[in-house]
């Protein structure tokens, strides 16, 4: 199935929200991104006015897609989970249901360990809401494509 970009409904965009804010709140970290795979953000919290989201949002895609043909080199699927280390912050990358990215920017005040932990719990719940949201978006073709159907006749007949 072709990945296409994400219609976003209030009640998935409230739940994605808050499953981010909870994971920023437990791992003490300064913010979170969740971004899709085409480089879109979906959501931010945290100390994020001094970062392009744009940015972020379109490199981090990059990374996973640079790091996925690697992977496919040494016969791997894909490197689910990145880290980098720099000597203020931290990035930890992850993918959520093969088709988002988590993004988590932590300093010294969080840990890897913690991080992780709490990165796992958070991409259960974001999974759920991701799949919801998909769910959501293939009935909604649906309905769209059973509209496309209808002809001229089809509405003549029934107000005969």
């Amino acid at each position: 199935m072709p990945q296409s970009s994400f219609i976003m409904f209030d009640e998935e965009y409230r739940e994605i929200t808050a499953a981010i804010e909870k994971l920023l709140r437990e791992s003490n970290a300064k913010c979170v991104y969740l971004v899709d795979k085409d480089g879109q953000l979906i959501s931010s919290s945290g100390e994020t006015r001094d970062i392009d989201a744009t940015s972020l949002a379109s490199l981090t895609a990059g990374n996973i897609a640079a790091t996925g043909g690697l992977a496919k080199l040494i016969g791997e699927k894909e490197f689910s989970i990145l880290f980098h280390e720099g000597e203020r912050d931290n990035l930890h990358i992850s993918v959520v249901g093969q088709r988002v990215i988590l993004v988590v920017i932590f300093d010294k005040r969080s840990s890897l360990g913690l991080i992780r932990l709490r990165v796992k719990k958070a991409s259960e719940d974001l999974n759920k809401s991701i799949q919801k949201l998909l769910d959501r978006m293939a009935a909604g073709a649906d309905n769209e494509n059973l509209l496309k159907e209808i002809t001229d006749d089809d509405i003549e007949k029934l107000f005969h």
